[in-house]
């Protein structure tokens, strides 16, 4: 097991050709995919057959970005993922974001991952600055986002290209001079 980063409650990994199970069981909850799909479960064939794929290929390009499954430091258990990637959205700054199962919500563990992947970019890869994107409906990813230090910015809300009819999402950011929050509260 190669792992990126550890929290005081958890660890993240590199994912592995046989981590495809948890990515179809946590995509196939609908309040899970309420702000990404509407509710509707990801495909398990694409899952399986370009997901995954996909992401063991960006391990490929070095330990710097990618995505990572989390997991609980005390058991092992299967909490979700975070990613920290070059944004598809202008100006391509390096966003942080993550996915996790309903049973972690409201545990402070978004917060935590989202700190700490921050954290590693300013102190270790020295970043400038880092995104974070979500739908301006999804209330509750915008207050980790805030808690972990992020600022909304004004007038950057947009809607998913090549998406007609998506809803509106919302950007915040957090530069390099700012200082990140310490944690939920």
């Amino acid at each position: 097991m190669q792992v990126y980063l550890e929290t005081e409650r958890m660890r993240l990994r590199r994912f592995t050709a046989n981590d495809a199970e948890l990515l179809i069981d946590l995509d196939s909850d609908p309040e899970v995919m309420r702000y990404i799909s509407g509710g509707t479960p990801s495909d398990p064939v694409r899952i399986r057959t370009r997901t995954m794929p996909s992401i063991l290929k960006d391990y490929e390009k070095g330990e710097r970005y990618g995505m990572w499954v989390a997991e609980l430091k005390s058991n092992g258990d299967f909490i979700g993922w975070f990613h920290f990637w070059p944004s598809k959205a202008e100006p391509h700054d390096i966003e942080v974001g993550y996915r996790l199962r309903r049973a972690f919500w409201g545990q402070g563990l978004a917060t935590e991952g989202t700190l700490a992947l921050i954290r590693k970019g300013f102190d270790q890869y020295g970043l400038a600055r880092i995104v974070a994107r979500t739908l301006k409906a999804n209330l509750a990813s915008q207050r980790v986002m805030e808690k972990a230090g992020m600022r909304y910015v004004e007038g950057a809300d947009y809607f998913e290209a090549g998406h007609p009819g998506s809803p509106p999402a919302v950007w915040y950011e957090i530069t390099r001079n700012a200082e990140p929050s310490r944690g939920p509260g």
